[in-house]
């Protein structure tokens, strides 16, 4: 049985777009009669019923295996999902390299406290974070220095682009030729006319900002990635206005690069359990940066974050451990209880027994 390596592209309903590998030859007839030649990449699949039945998802970004390609009908089945080195939450996107943060430096304007929100998301992905600031040609000299000495400050190394005059936008590429990209930020920051610049052949669907709301529209509808013509695949996604934080406390001076620095430094805290509390004694974190106000906003979410997850019981876990083919390991959803699994007999004799008491 032929099986295919790829990645998935996008999910719609049932059906997944995957991008295979390696291209397949196929011989056609044309109206004359004569044999000519066709190079398909890309087939449209479904998952198998194993996959369905064990609760297997599937992402965009998911490398796949791919079974009993028809390639007259450019079909396929996906048989297998590859282990994931990392899987975003929103948008949901599967072995991501890096984040692409794209904010405006005006219409809209720069929010500090809306763009540390979303610097703390990303950076609590451990993936790589890169800050592009766009609509550089509205701005002035002197205001893009300021800023731009400003998140140096905060440990970020902004690259000014502008899609209007297209300023940097060279320079971005040369960052995104490997891997999968995430582009992710504000409604009306220019994402989509961004992605329309680093992939010519692509015309994605570009909103307006409104004059009254100071935002944009949402014009992206679902996570895609696209194929750049140096290489590497870009996703496009939904913008947001408020990203969720799901991180603990513990993890959340990590997302602070001012305060990882501090943390590098060779100092400690007094106690191993510091949450750099302004209360705290001999905190080496606190301090007079000027996002410490963020992170003790932030504490707050993450303590009731923690707090959620302590409340929410889960006493088998959603993953196991299979052994496959020459020796490697995968992880395979685990089957759920009520629906696929039947009751040991010391179990129901356990509960007929606390029943007679």
């Amino acid at each position: 049985m032929l099986a295919l390596e790829g990645t998935v592209l996008a999910v719609q309903a049932n059906f997944y777009r995957v991008m295979l590998d390696q291209a397949y030859r196929l011989e056609l007839l044309d109206e004359s009669g004569q044999i000519f030649s066709q190079f398909v990449n890309e087939l449209l699949c479904t998952r198998r019923a194993r996959l369905k039945k064990i609760g297997q998802q599937i992402c965009v970004g998911d490398r796949v295996i791919v079974e009993e390609p028809d390639w007259q009908g450019r079909r396929g089945a996906i048989s297998d999902v590859s282990i994931r080195r990392n899987l975003l939450d929103r948008p949901t996107v599967a072995n991501v390299d890096r984040i692409l943060l794209v904010f405006s430096l005006a219409e809209p304007s720069l929010d500090p406290h809306q763009l540390s929100r979303f610097l703390v998301k990303a950076e609590s992905t451990q993936v790589e974070v890169l800050l592009c600031l766009n609509k550089r040609d509205l701005v002035s000299d002197q205001m893009w220095k300021l800023w731009r000495d400003r998140l140096l400050s905060w440990g970020y190394e902004a690259i000014a682009i502008s899609t209007y005059t297209q300023q940097g936008i060279d320079q971005l590429a040369t960052y995104l030729q490997t891997g999968v990209t995430v582009v992710a930020g504000l409604s009306g920051v220019g994402k989509s006319s961004l992605i329309n610049l680093l992939i010519p052949d692509l015309q994605v669907r570009v909103g307006v900002v409104s004059q009254r709301l100071g935002h944009g529209r949402h014009t992206t509808r679902h996570v895609e990635l696209f194929a750049l013509p140096a290489g590497g695949y870009l996703a496009d996604t939904p913008g947001f206005m408020q990203p969720n934080l799901t991180v603990t406390p513990p993890e959340l001076a990590n997302c602070f690069p001012e305060a990882r620095q501090k943390l590098a430094s060779g100092n400690h805290c007094h106690f191993h359990n510091c949450l750099h509390r302004l209360d705290e004694p001999d905190c080496v974190v606190r301090g007079d940066w000027e996002r410490y106000n963020y992170y003790c906003a932030y504490l707050e979410e993450a303590i009731a974050y923690q707090q959620k997850l302590k409340n929410t019981a889960n006493a088998d876990a959603s993953l196991k451990i299979k052994d496959a083919s020459e020796g490697k390991h995968q992880q395979e959803p685990r089957l759920l209880k009520k629906r696929y699994r039947r009751e040991s007999r010391r179990s129901e004799h356990q509960n007929l027994d606390t029943d007679d008491r």
